[in-house]
């Protein structure tokens, strides 16, 4: 009976003290994470929005979400940011994220880089993927929702040399390719592809050889970004933790506090299913030496449109 008592609590020890002491690991792991990558957003311009009545119920702050009864909607503005040594570098990417957990999906679109308007707060008109050269995270920001005439709730930037290095520690990521093509030494064919982190980097940047140019970068980069949501949301991933949260540790900064990402996972990871894409028209000019793309009034109140329509607003 000693014996059976002995395996009795052996066993329990493993089914349910190990497990249980992971869980705690786990968990301690990812706060610890999100601590080191979270940064208070300096906001030192003036909005570039003005925040009306209906905004107000939009636009997502840390005790409106806490003190929400249900889950609502939220904008995140990724800048993938190309940084070199001693040189605060460009934002390479600009990536809205619009999230409507009543309406189960997710509203992705690029804002292209080489977009000609104002750059708020430095007083000039330039490309908007400069203003992160001027001034910053802020002064990103500020030039976004001046173009979309939309508040955004909260940003994620991200080292784009460690995003390759996430991708990698999810596994790899699968996208689906609309055309071939060689590019920084791999090539890249039709179809469905499976890419490391290195191939993945490769397979966003490249644009010159696509009829559609930054647009088709563009496309592309929302097919990693889908593929690496896909992968952090399988099971499996947890068994890939410690090196995903070194990866993020590294590469990505934010202004979503640990209290709202569990927010986010418990309360609207089950109701998003799909993500729409949108595409920003325009057109291609040369200004003064310097090719710019053109959003014309038109397009950018169809957007602002859509984007409202879509958050309810």
């Amino acid at each position: 009976m000693r014996i059976w008592r002995k395996w009795w609590i052996w066993l329990l020890i493993v089914l349910v003290v190990v497990p249980a002491g992971y869980v705690t690991y786990v968990y301690q792991s990812i706060k610890s994470t999100a601590h080191q990558i979270y940064e208070e957003r300096e906001e030192g311009l003036p909005p570039a929005v003005p925040v009306t009545t209906v905004e107000q119920k939009i636009r997502v702050k840390p005790d409106k979400l806490k003190n929400a009864d249900q889950p609502v909607p939220f904008t995140v503005l990724m800048l993938g940011v190309d940084e070199r040594p001693n040189d605060r570098g460009r934002s390479d990417t600009l990536m809205l994220m619009a999230v409507n957990p009543a309406k189960g999906s997710i509203m992705m679109f690029n804002v292209p880089r080489d977009t000609r308007t104002s750059i708020v707060g430095h007083g000039k008109v330039d490309k908007i993927n400069h203003a992160y050269a001027f001034g910053g995270v802020d002064m990103s920001i500020r030039s976004v929702e001046n173009f979309l005439q939309y508040p955004i709730d909260y940003y994620v930037k991200v080292n784009m040399e460690g995003f390759s290095q996430i991708i990698d520690s999810l596994g790899g990521v699968t996208v689906n390719n609309q055309m071939a093509f060689d590019y920084a030494g791999h090539h890249f064919g039709e179809g469905v592809l499976k890419l490391s982190g290195e191939e993945a980097l490769a397979f966003s940047r490249m644009r010159f050889e696509d009829p559609k140019g930054d647009l088709g970068r563009n496309a592309r980069q929302r097919e990693i970004i889908k593929g690496v949501l896909d992968n952090a949301m399988k099971v499996t991933t947890v068994f890939k933790l410690e090196a995903l949260l070194d990866d993020v540790g590294g590469s990505v900064k934010t202004d979503i506090s640990f209290d709202e990402m569990k927010r986010f996972v418990t309360d609207y990871m089950q109701k998003l299913e799909r993500i729409d894409q949108v595409e920003i028209q325009g057109r291609g000019q040369i200004i003064d030496g310097i090719w710019y793309y053109i959003v014309d009034q038109n397009e950018k109140a169809r957007i602002h449109s859509l984007l409202s329509d879509f958050m309810g607003s």
